[in-house]
């Protein structure tokens, strides 16, 4: 991690140690909400009909 990272999570932590119980639960869930957000994607999982119909694609 850089300088710039640290300074912001230390900045972030201190900050959020103030705060009263509720608002802690309303960052953390901010936060859930950007990792939902911002996640990659997974890859889809193929139902079992794709993968039969994928058989003949390779032969």
């Amino acid at each position: 991690m850089n300088a710039q990272v640290v300074d912001t999570t230390s900045e972030l932590i201190s900050k959020v140690q103030t705060l009263a119980p509720e608002q802690k639960q309303q960052v953390l869930d901010f936060v859930e909400f950007l990792m939902q957000k911002y996640a990659q994607p997974e890859k889809a999982q193929e139902t079992p009909q794709q993968r039969i119909l994928g058989l003949n694609e390779k032969f």
